[in-house]
């Protein structure tokens, strides 16, 4: 057995041996996964107090928060943000969990629908500790956690919970309960949270402070006497700690049913994604008592159930009226069809129907009249910078929905995009004919013509949303986590996300799972960047051989040392001098696109 260096505490931030600091963090993780699944409660309190108070902890948190964090650079109400290598360090020597922390800053942010969402951004030093805390209980409650919740949880996505449904409902059409709950994070019961979490009581007073802090809205202090803060680093863990038990409550009541196979207990299924779920049953009867159920379960928590967007539908299409159901931004819907497309059951009866899933119509309009607000607002801007503002929306969106029905939507989303770039055209040359301004801003490219793109040679051109394959997604096996150890199983999936890009999905097989500079797998909720081996303004060019996947703070460390002329998203040292490089990358935001589509 190799004997694991162990890290100085006066070396600088860079010159931090990360892969032991993830190596031995990830090591305490497991263990206390083991213990949870094993019920050895004191066991797994032992071990968070190990990890809460270990260096490793402290420095894996503060990297998490301030330098790979997508929200690094927003402050709270002490204004501190964009901490120097220094200041990390300092940080680092001063965190410990008291009790207490400073109220959270209150920015109000826009919703779909017109309404605002309340956002409480914690201070960085509160920030960190939240890190910290959950670097410690999400292993333990990632045993316990139902098998049919995806939100908010590492390694599973919204893919995962529209497998669920579909194998739930592809050999039987099925009454379904479509329901939201009413702004789950703002009323959340602090009580019955803290009695839920099964923690030692310094964490529970840490997390009590965290709870009870309030929020500033100018320059006012406001109490919180309820709900989590949407913001924290913690709080999604919080929330899907409250909603625990949903499906076990369920389940414990359908137990209770008398009946044939069709109308039992296994019939019955629950999918939840944060506070969105549907419950899937043959039986209406069943389905409603069911309702009931969940109503007087989320009372216990202080929440119930949104009236507006609650609803009970059927998923086969020949019921007057029925549309199917909508999750996640996908329509779920049964078609009657011939017996050539018929589906199947499990003996292989026909069915007489088929299951598609295609994106819903809602979902449909806002993203092309996203791509027609960004074509109105560059009507004099040059053509390139037209096609960089498109290209990542039409990229994100597709690769959404790449994992269903969409090559129909497609075309059709590339029609009208057609007919907005046309119009675009025309307005800018009133006074040119048609057919000049098409050859002026539609060009052949390879084996294609009439593309959008510019005609000289280095040019760029507009991608279509056709141009997506369309790739099965395979569902994430209900009772696994991130915390198994099982490298080979969650390396593999991570380049068969629907929302990874080719070009990523192909590095990330060549490398096996693993980044070349620190030699770690890759996780589900690491930052991975594609950088160039040999730098761009040294001569290195756009291919295969010259590209490798690398974690965002590796890149920075890369890209600070390599002599790139770009910026880094880390300023770092070089002996005396300060190196602000640029990074030119892909960059894998799943939970953003997941955000802003949910």
């Amino acid at each position: 057995m190799t004997k694991v260096k162990s890290i100085d505490k006066l070396n600088t931030w860079n010159s931090i041996n990360w892969k032991v600091v993830e190596r031995e963090v990830f090591r305490l993780q497991k263990r206390i996964y083991r213990a949870s699944q094993n019920d050895n409660v004191k066991l797994v309190h032992s071990l968070q107090r190990l990890l809460v108070k270990s260096y490793y902890g402290k420095l894996l948190s503060t990297r998490k928060v301030t330098q790979d964090n997508q929200g690094k650079k927003t402050a709270g109400v002490d204004g501190v943000k964009s901490l120097t290598q220094k200041q990390r360090l300092e940080i680092i020597g001063q965190l410990n969990l008291r009790g207490k922390c400073k109220p959270t800053r209150r920015v109000n942010i826009p919703k779909p629908n017109g309404e605002t969402r309340p956002l409480g951004i914690p201070c960085m030093v509160d920030r960190i500790k939240q890190g910290l805390v959950k670097l410690a209980i999400e292993p333990q409650w990632e045993a316990k956690f139902e098998p049919n919740s995806y939100g908010f949880r590492p390694a599973r996505s919204c893919h995962d919970a529209i497998g669920q449904i579909f194998n739930a409902i592809k050999h039987q059409s099925k009454y379904v309960l479509d329901a939201d709950i009413t702004k789950c994070f703002d009323r959340i019961d602090h009580y019955k949270l803290l009695a839920k979490l099964e923690t030692y009581p310094q964490l529970e007073r840490e997390i009590k402070s965290w709870l009870k802090s309030g929020y500033m809205d100018s320059k006012q202090l406001f109490p919180t006497e309820e709900g989590t803060p949407q913001g924290g680093v913690i709080s999604p863990l919080l929330a899907n700690i409250a909603l625990h038990g949903m499906e076990l409550e369920l389940k414990k009541f359908a137990r209770t049913w008398k009946g044939n196979k069709l109308h039992n207990e296994k019939s019955l299924s629950i999918v939840r994604y944060a506070d969105d779920f549907v419950i899937l049953h043959n039986d209406i009867k069943r389905i409603i008592q069911c309702k009931e159920v969940i109503e007087k379960w989320l009372k216990e928590v202080g929440l119930d159930l949104k009236p507006s967007k609650t609803r009970i539908s059927h998923t086969l299409y020949k019921y007057e009226g029925n549309t199917g159901f909508n999750f996640l931004g996908f329509n779920i819907r049964q078609y009657e069809v011939g017996k050539t497309h018929t589906g199947s059951n499990t003996k292989g009866v026909p069915l007489g129907y088929k299951t598609i899933i295609k994106p819903s119509k809602e979902k449909i309009k806002t993203h092309i009249k996203k791509i027609g607000d960004v074509i109105r607002k560059h009507k004099s801007s040059p053509q390139v910078a037209l096609i960089n503002e498109l290209n990542p929306i039409i990229r994100g969106w597709a690769n959404y929905y790449s994992s269903v029905c969409s090559k129909e939507t497609y075309s059709k989303c590339d029609h009208i995009l057609y007919q907005q770039l046309k119009r675009w055209a025309e307005r800018r040359h009133p006074n040119k004919s048609n057919s000049w301004v098409a050859s002026k801003y539609w060009h052949t490219w390879g084996l294609r013509t009439w593309v959008f793109s510019t005609k000289d040679e280095d040019g760029m051109r507009l991608l279509n949303h056709s141009e997506t394959e369309i790739k099965r997604h395979t569902k994430v096996r209900g009772e696994k986590s991130p915390f198994d150890g099982d490298w080979l199983y969650w390396t593999t999936r991570i380049g068969k996300h629907p929302e990874v890009s080719t070009r990523m999905a192909t590095l990330l097989k060549k490398q096996k799972g693993k980044c070349n500079q620190c030699g770690l797998n890759f996780k589900s909720d690491d930052l991975l960047e594609i950088d160039h081996v040999i730098p761009k303004s040294k001569g290195g060019k756009e291919m295969y051989n010259n590209l490798q996947v690398l974690h965002r703070h590796c890149h920075d460390n890369k890209t600070a040392n390599d002599g790139s002329l770009n910026r880094t998203h880390d300023k770092g040292f070089i002996g005396e001098e300060l190196c602000e490089a640029k990074v030119s990358c892909t960059v894998l935001k799943t939970s953003q696109v997941r955000e802003d589509l949910a």
